[in-house]
């Protein structure tokens, strides 16, 4: 059987992620071409992976004028840049993985699922949480009636004061008009795999949430406007001084340190500290995506959840907990317990998957999604995916009731909002 090819747009620590499958499954897999407008992400990926000079492009547009020349695509542009390359990669018939979110606007979100159903491609959103084996556990568990009928389910995503300062107040995340709100940007994720779990569609949902800290009005006496420059920056604990030097001297070199620069030279990681966004000072940088949010669920058959998103913790693995009217089930991402009322018994499952690798990102959720997908072009059967159009773009609908109901201060009904917006 012969590899199923992949057209790379977006050649950034995503796309170049995705394209990693291929090496480690040259049989199954293979990139035949990649669009990216930085000369430096566009070659180095271009020459990883042998692709021909004739296909290796500046421009998605320049690929997109071409016949079909991959069976995939992956889109891997940054939010607001994923519509116009969808529908046009759909026309062209190429199946379609595409990074979460669809698009920052509801009628895009549904632009999109139009182009590929009416295509009649095969599709996927990296909604990596879905593909990982702890998800894959946990799921059965809840499936084969371990909890019984489940009742309520709490959900904590702990960002990390870091990740938070990096990529939502310095990074590409940071505005929401320039990108997306936060739910969207950060935690389309966690609703949908909330909704992966309760197995039936949300019909109501509430939210909360604000910019408590990382504002001027937060800064502190005596802060400059770039951490190298500051006399406070050895109290503060979002120095990115402190937090990206101390990875370069380290030797860790990867996300997030190759975000701000591709060359891997302590000099040239000053430079950007010194002159591009991720050396500001997190109270003088033009965010505004909210720092901590709560969102209230009402599911069919009366089941609740409630998700928090929050800014201020170390980070690290989202965490779970599952009420129902035979047993509780807490996750943390890598270990999941299950406790049974009826023995009063406690057991644990281990679901470590390995690090360092695509098999490591999002704790082995990217690696699945790619394995997932390969297997459904190969076999041109949908079955594989977990992340298809229809219940993605129910997903995508929860999240922007949810921001809805936050601005609004109001309980929005989920079925009306996604009529609403249809277009």
């Amino acid at each position: 059987m012969a590899a199923v090819t992949f057209l790379i747009v977006g050649a950034g620590s995503r796309g170049s992620g995705y394209a990693g499958y291929t090496k480690e499954h040259p049989a199954e897999a293979q990139v035949a071409g990649v669009a990216e407008p930085r000369p430096f992400y566009r070659q180095r990926l271009a020459s990883e992976h042998g692709i021909p000079k004739n296909q290796v492009f500046a421009d998605w547009r320049e690929a997109a004028s071409r016949p079909r020349f991959a069976d995939a695509v992956i889109i891997a542009t940054q939010d607001a840049q994923h519509v116009e390359p969808a529908e046009a990669f759909a026309r062209l018939g190429y199946h379609m993985i595409l990074e979460k979110p669809m698009a920052p606007q509801p009628r895009d979100c549904w632009r999109i699922f139009r182009a590929v159903n009416a295509a009649k491609v095969l599709f996927a959103v990296c909604h990596v949480m879905r593909y990982t084996a702890y998800s894959r556990d946990f799921k059965a568990l809840l499936d084969e009636g371990a909890v019984g009928e489940v009742v309520n389910i709490q959900h904590l995503e702990p960002v990390g004061y870091w990740h938070q300062a990096h990529s939502f107040v310095r990074g590409n995340w940071r505005n929401s008009v320039e990108s997306s709100p936060m739910l969207l940007a950060k935690s389309c994720h966690d609703l949908d795999w909330l909704r992966y779990l309760m197995g039936v569609p949300c019909r109501q949902i509430s939210s909360f949430g604000s910019l408590k800290h990382f504002r001027a009005e937060e800064k502190p006496e005596g802060a400059a406007e770039r951490c190298l420059d500051c006399d406070y920056e050895p109290q503060c604990p979002y120095s990115a001084k402190r937090f990206y030097l101390g990875r370069v001297r380290e030797g860790r070199w990867g996300w997030p340190v190759d975000v701000l620069t591709p060359e891997k030279s302590e000099e040239a990681v000053l430079e950007a500290l010194r002159t591009g966004p991720y050396g500001r000072c997190v109270y003088a940088c033009d965010n505004d995506v909210v720092d901590n949010q709560v969102v209230n669920m009402l599911f069919e058959r009366g089941r609740t959840a409630s998700f928090t998103m929050t800014a201020f913790n170390e980070g690290g693995n989202r965490r779970t907990r599952v009420f129902g009217t035979r047993g509780e089930l807490y996750g943390d991402g890598s270990t999941i317990e299950h406790f049974d009322f009826l023995s009063e018994k406690r057991r644990v499952i281990d679901t470590r998957a390995p690090d360092g690798s695509l098999a490591g990102g999002h704790g082995g959720g990217d690696y699945g999604l790619m394995q997932a997908f390969v297997a459904a072009v190969a076999g041109q059967d949908a079955a594989p995916i977990l992340s298809g159009s229809e219940e993605t773009l129910d997903t995508h609908m929860m999240v922007f009731a949810a921001e809805e109901a936050r601005t609004a201060g109001t309980v929005v009904d989920v079925d009306a909002f996604k009529q609403r917006h249809a277009g």
